[in-house]
Parts: C-alpha cells; sequence; structure tokens
C-alpha cells in the first residue's frame, strides 16, 4: 500500500489552520477563569481534542468535580477508538508503532487520510495533524493570555467557529444519498439526546448513524 509524504498532509491541512486556531483561542479564553492559566495550556498539549476539552470545560464551569469533568472528556474521545480500528490495518508497521502513528488521528486528519475505500493514507494522516496541533495549542496560548482583552468570545462569534468547523468536514464526506441519511440521522440522534443524556453521550450515540454505511460483504 502507497503513502502519500507527509509534506502532502500539511499541505491538505492548510485550509483547517484558521479555524483551528481561533478554536484553540476560544478554548482559552473560555478556559482561563475557570482553570487559570497554566492548567489549559497543558491540556491543549496533552489532550489535543477539542470535543473533549470543551466537555471537560462545560462540567467544571457549571461547578462539576475534576473526575466528572475527566469522564465526560473521555466520553467523548470514546470515538476514537472505532476509528482506530478503522485505520489500524492501513499503518505500517508492528502493533507498537502502528498505535504511536495513531496518535495523529483526529476528527480532520481522518476525513483527509480516508482514501473513500476503506483505507487511509498513512502520509497524509500524519502531515494533516501537524498544523493542526500546531494551530490548536498556539490558539489556546493565545486565548489564555489575551482573552481577557476580548471579552465575552460569543461578543467575536468564536462560540460559532466549533459546530462550523465539524459542518465542513461533513460536507466533506457526504457525496451519495446513504452518508446524507446517516448524517441526518446522527443530527437527529443527537438533537433528541441533548436534553437528557449527560455530555458526550449523544455524541457516541449519534455514531451509531454510521451503521446506515455498512455494505453487506
Amino acid at each position: 500500500m502507497r503513502h502519500s509524504g507527509i509534506g502532502a498532509g500539511v499541505r491538505a491541512a492548510l485550509p483547517f489552520v484558521l479555524p483551528t486556531l481561533l478554536l484553540g483561542a476560544s478554548f482559552g479564553v473560555l478556559a482561563e477563569p475557570v482553570m487559570g492559566t497554566i492548567a489549559p495550556i497543558v491540556m491543549s498539549v496533552v489532550v489535543f481534542s477539542g470535543g473533549a476539552q470543551f466537555a471537560a470545560l462545560s462540567v467544571l464551569a457549571a461547578g462539576g468535580a475534576t473526575g466528572a469533568a475527566i469522564g465526560a472528556a473521555l466520553l467523548m474521545n470514546a470515538r476514537w477508538l472505532p476509528m482506530g480500528f478503522a485505520i489500524g490495518p492501513s499503518l505500517p508497521g508492528g502493533p507498537r508503532f502502528r498505535a504511536l502513528q495513531s496518535q495523529a488521528i483526529v476528527d480532520a486528519s481522518f476525513a483527509i487520510a480516508s482514501r473513500g475505500d476503506g483505507t487511509f493514507d498513512r502520509g497524509l494522516l500524519v502531515g494533516a495533524t501537524l498544523p493542526q496541533a500546531s494551530s490548536w495549542i498556539a490558539g489556546t496560548v493565545l486565548g489564555v493570555l489575551f482573552g481577557s482583552a476580548l471579552g465575552d468570545p460569543t461578543r467575536l462569534g468564536l462560540d460559532a467557529v466549533f459546530p462550523a468547523f465539524y459542518l465542513a468536514l461533513v460536507v466533506e464526506e457526504v457525496g451519495s444519498r446513504r452518508a446524507v441519511a446517516a448524517a441526518l440521522l446522527g443530527a437527529a440522534i443527537t438533537v433528541a439526546l441533548m436534553p437528557v443524556a449527560p455530555v458526550g453521550v449523544p455524541v457516541i450515540a449519534a455514531s451509531a448513524a454510521a451503521l446506515i454505511g455498512l455494505r453487506a460483504a
């Protein structure tokens, strides 16, 4: 299986640099009053998962315990398990090396690396993650350090960047009636569960809509 160079992945991810920077900044702005100056930056370096970090932050901001915040983050990141199983056979090397390479899996990189036939391009995966990681961490630092000057992030529309980012990924992937049906069903499941389910559960449950995409062997 041939793979592209890492440089190709970096170039493919360039359109996501600015949105990721703004997402990181919005996280930093919102997290600094709740978590302080250092913790949000460390979290962005170690966790590097917008969904999990915003979920944990929402729990902490609502007065929840640290354990509950960690649980919300783990629940959000449960989606990496099926994504890892899907991409694992396309990665070269033994189990440990594949596990190391799989650390590059993020939502946009997963979509960019997909060949559309169930296989993935390792170079695109790793390369696409590099500028996104840099932008996310840099954005968090900017948001933490200069968030007080920005004021309410909703005033600048930063709260809209997160859903717009993922909408762009969905639009890129939707290319058939089956995919449209899966996307609409996933959205319906999320909306239905949001008022009653804990943070993270609606997103995980919505992934069941992907079963529509399964084809008989």
